[in-house]
């Protein structure tokens, strides 16, 4: 399969479009199947086989069906409208439609449905859209969206190439769901302890634990101590420097307000100060003290903290900051207990300094550490062709779902 550019256009209600391409109005190349659809409460829904299609996607599995065959589901509400959402997608086979999604038909010889899916997620639909507390796509509306039409072969082309792509990003998916599994069960085993880990003769092993203690936060090896968090770190509060201070020009210090900007692992400030106040070091674990509590990344570099924020700074001879972070991120739940307020949740430096924390050895501390670390970086990659995939497929959408650039066979 080659490309070419086009040289040849003709002027449309929807600009520029090859010579040879026409524009149609969704309504002509579709039959409209909704009459067919039946919503069902999630307490009358019976288990089966069988998908139950909203909006966004498959929402649950039951035991009856509406439709069978090849469909494109579009959402009628509560879906993305905008240009590159996913308000559509494609069903094949019995399924249950529900009343928040349209179900259409491409029309044999006219249209075919891969195409159709990926023009629609392509185009800009927020024009078809009427209501503002509940934004819908009414199906008056919908009939008047325009496409612009490619021959039936050019059209096979073009979502075989989307389709592609697609099936290279399911592959990424998956891998990142195993990943995330694998993680999620290391942090379980390594962090309670259950599963051990040492080093001989510079390899890892793993090994069962089979003698626990019983303490104030549960089962541990009775190896293993606990300390208050005072014992081992240091706490600084954040707070916010002088709001004149703040700029997006780069000038002074990355400032940090609360958890917006944390990601993975690490945060992406946006925000700097003239004026730092409160700062974090590098390798200082971040913690979200004010609502909603208990999130933690890792300071990359020096940063200035604001009143949402501590950080937990690791003396280096008793504990590990990655171990801890990974360590916060499994007691989750009880960090965010220690937040107080009726309305608004915050923990105190006093709430953080008494902590009751595990403190393996440090060793132990170091290999955990670099084994979560090691799989989350795996994860980044993965998230990165995540990104790349999903740049290609917008670029080439962009070319040839407008027909400026052809698919050509070799």
């Amino acid at each position: 399969m080659k490309f070419k550019q086009e040289t040849e256009f003709q002027e449309t209600e929807i600009g520029k479009i090859p010579r040879d391409w026409k524009v149609v109005k969704l309504g002509e190349v579709v039959e409209i199947w909704d009459k067919y659809r039946i919503p069902v409460k999630e307490n009358e829904r019976k288990p089966g086989p069988f998908p139950y299609c909203g909006a966004n996607g498959i929402i649950d599995y039951i035991d009856g069906y509406t439709h069978d065959g090849e469909f494109v589901l579009l959402a009628e509400d509560g879906g993305f409208f905008g240009r590159f959402e996913k308000s559509a997608y494609i069903m094949r086979g019995k399924f249950w439609a529900n009343n928040h999604v349209h179900v259409l038909k491409a029309i044999k010889g006219t249209i075919i449905s891969e195409f159709l899916m990926h023009y629609l997620n392509f185009t800009d639909l927020t024009p078809f859209i009427t209501g503002s507390t509940r934004p819908k796509l009414n199906q008056e509306a919908m009939k008047k969206i325009p496409i612009a039409l490619p021959s039936l072969v050019e059209q096979m082309k073009i979502a075989d190439i989307f389709s592609t792509i697609d099936r290279a990003i399911e592959v990424v998916d998956a891998g990142v769901a195993r990943l995330e599994g694998l993680k999620k069960a290391l942090m379980r085993e390594l962090l309670t302890g259950r599963i051990r880990v040492r080093e001989e003769n510079g390899k890892t092993v793993f090994y069962r634990e089979i003698e626990f203690q019983e303490t104030e936060i549960g089962k541990i090896p009775k190896e293993w101590r606990i300390v208050k968090l005072n014992r081992i770190a240091q706490i600084i509060m954040g707070q916010s420097p002088p709001s004149e201070t703040y700029n997006k020009d780069g000038i002074g210090m990355p400032f940090l307000q609360g958890k917006m900007e944390f990601g993975r692992i690490y945060p992406s400030p946006v925000m700097y100060t003239s004026d730092p106040i409160k700062i974090a070091e590098a390798n200082d674990v971040l913690i979200s003290v004010r609502a909603p509590v208990g999130d933690v990344n890792i300071a990359p570099y020096k940063i200035c903290i604001g009143r949402g924020l501590a950080a937990i700074r690791f003396d280096p001879n008793q504990a590990n900051y990655m171990f801890f972070f990974y360590y916060f991120q499994s007691i989750k739940e009880r960090l965010e207990t220690l937040g107080k307020g009726s309305t608004f949740k915050a923990i105190t430096k006093k709430d953080l300094e008494e902590l009751t924390v595990l403190n393996p050895s440090l060793k132990e501390q170091k290999l955990i550490g670099e084994i979560l670390s090691t799989v989350d970086r795996t994860i980044e990659l993965y998230y990165e062709e995540r990104t790349r995939l999903d740049r290609l497929k917008r670029g080439l959408m962009d070319l040839l779902l407008t027909g400026r650039v052809r698919v050509v066979e070799e």
